[in-house]
């Protein structure tokens, strides 16, 4: 079984070589072309290129830390997701997770708990969200259940509805507002 994950656009094609196979006729070891490459050339030749890859998130969502995706057409059901900064979801992940991100793609469906700093839905999330900072729903995004966030931002198109607050304090609220003191 051969994986390919692309190349480079600057690379080119390298023979595929298992290492294993032997010419039918002729010496057994391997003339140097047919020869595998070594770790530091074979690691080069599996990386996906960064800057070709899709993205489906915005600049909202930090880069690095630990990321989990669940491609088209996975189910992933009954786990408790935990230490994950960032979930993609692009297949049907039903779970409970307390994370930094969550992203759901279009085709995307998330079903069940999640406690969550920022949430990008262009799918569909159904179960209890709580959202620390921010929710942005993408005029695809559908969001139904008990929903809690601090901002919200949704395009149009974007739903949601169920059970809906928004947890920024009183306190916080009442320092943004202008105060309106009264003369005696």
């Amino acid at each position: 079984m051969a994986l390919h994950f692309g190349k480079r656009e600057t690379e080119q094609p390298k023979p595929l070589s298992s290492g294993m196979a032997t010419p039918r006729y002729g010496s057994a070891s391997p003339s140097p072309a047919q020869q595998p490459p070594s770790a530091p050339e074979a690691a080069q030749a599996v990386t996906p290129p960064t800057a070709a890859a899709p993205s489906a998130s915005t600049n909202s969502a930090p880069e690095g830390g630990s990321k989990l995706t669940v491609g088209p057409n996975i189910k992933l059901k009954g786990v408790e997701i935990t230490d994950c900064d960032t979930l993609v979801v692009e297949g049907l992940v039903e779970a409970t997770m307390d994370s930094r991100v969550i992203q759901i793609a279009q085709q995307g469906e998330f079903k069940g708990s999640a406690e969550i700093d920022i949430a990008e839905i262009r799918g569909v999330f159904d179960g209890n969200l709580t959202v620390r900072q921010k929710l942005v729903i993408y005029a695809t995004g559908k969001v139904t259940g008990k929903i809690r966030y601090g901002k919200v931002v949704i395009e149009e198109g974007g739903q949601l509805s169920g059970d809906i607050e928004c947890t920024v304090s009183t306190a916080t609220r009442s320092a943004n507002k202008p105060s309106m003191a009264l003369a005696a």
